[in-house]
């Protein structure tokens, strides 16, 4: 247990409003370590990219973070719907329940397969309107709360966009104004929703897709469905693009076999925003999973180059490794010591450590102005 030196008034009031809530959890808690407080995060889902791991968590085997809300957005096809099912496939990897909400009616049993999800134990619940949806969420969060499962779960709603309500459905295709209903809905549901997952092993993913702003010449101009309250309720904000397409030849015929895709963290809870991670998604298996490994290898210089060729020194025993990129994946699969001295060289470069305030005083600032310095 961690050394605490609280003060004696705050002691006294933290007690007074644990007895005045007494019916509910406790409500008032000090951030000493003496204690787990709902700010915790003790547990991650992978998003099948370690590198993107990284960004989001900022720590060694992080992820999307268990208890929270997290929002994949993007453009179609850039890759949303596949991320999130890497989630569920790495959900039911760790003995948890993978539960897939489907407003699109297009989900693929082989392609899920293909990256790793046993559909046979995914729970599909393909559903139309908004209000059936959280009604659908805040039972499966009641169920796990009341169980004494203490079991992983994590909910995918894909995608918000696909989502209608419930009046929308019932009226004709030329009466409008339905917006502003579904964006009451969704903030009074992420409200509740907020609440209920923070104290649970539930992690709740939602896919939505980016929507240009007519008319917007300065500025972001995209925008999501379903107004604002899920983006500020989110944890964790990703941003996905195409950048471009892979091609290779199938049967003697040049075809596109997948596509190159950058993340952006544009909000981040857990560790700093706006860092992007580029990876490669294949049609056939998802994402190359150290395809990234070596994008940030080179940005941080961990590896020199030479034609073709690639060497990385093994600081800890000095070794010298020379290896081509299209042998990156074998040799991390078949030297199991050179994956993990090449992880935690990446994690010493990549995690940014936070300055103790006292520290942060001390270094040196920058002179902006006479008088004014940041």
């Amino acid at each position: 247990m961690a050394k605490t030196n609280r003060d004696e008034l705050s002691s006294i009031l933290a007690d007074n409003l644990n007895k005045k809530f007494k019916g509910q959890s406790k409500v008032a808690y000090f951030l000493d370590g003496s204690e787990q407080t709902p700010t915790d995060l003790t547990e991650w889902v992978s998003t099948g990219d370690d590198m993107l791991d990284l960004a989001i968590s900022n720590r060694p085997n992080g992820g999307f973070p268990v208890g929270r809300i997290v929002e994949v957005t993007g453009l179609e096809a850039s890759g949303k719907s596949l991320l999130s099912a890497h989630t569920l496939a790495n959900t039911q990897k760790k003995g948890g329940l993978a539960v897939y909400i489907d407003t699109e009616n297009a989900i693929n049993q082989e392609f899920l397969e293909a990256l790793g999800v046993d559909t046979q134990k995914l729970l599909y619940v393909p559903l139309e309107s908004v209000e059936d949806i959280f009604d659908a969420m805040d039972s499966i969060i009641e169920s796990v709360r009341k169980s004494d499962n203490d079991r992983l779960v994590t909910i995918v709603v894909d995608s918000v966009a696909a989502a209608t309500t419930k009046v929308e459905l019932a009226a004709d295709y030329d009466q409008a104004g339905y917006a502003t209903q579904k964006a009451i809905i969704i903030s009074k549901a992420m409200r509740k929703i907020t609440n209920l997952i923070g104290r649970e092993r539930i992690l709740v993913v939602f896919t939505n897709q980016l929507r240009v702003r007519m008319g917007v010449s300065f500025g972001d101009p995209y925008t999501t469905s379903g107004g604002k309250a899920l983006g500020f309720h989110a944890s964790c904000r990703l941003r996905m693009k195409q950048m471009g397409k892979l091609n290779s030849k199938v049967g003697g015929v040049d075809q596109t076999v997948g596509i190159k895709t950058r993340v952006q963290v544009i909000k981040n809870r857990m560790g700093p925003p706006l860092r992007a991670v580029d990876f490669e998604i294949y049609f056939d298996r998802g994402i190359d999973r150290y395809g990234s490994w070596l994008n940030t290898m080179k940005t941080y210089k961990l590896v020199q180059s030479s034609g073709a060729w690639y060497t990385w020194v093994d600081e800890s025993t000095g070794e010298e490794i020379k290896f081509q990129a299209k042998n990156f994946t074998k040799l991390l699969e078949d030297r199991t010591e050179v994956k993990e001295q090449m992880y935690k060289q990446i994690c010493d470069k990549y995690i940014l450590g936070y300055k103790e305030a006292s520290e942060a005083a001390n270094t040196d600032s920058t002179q902006l102005d006479e008088g004014y310095e940041i």
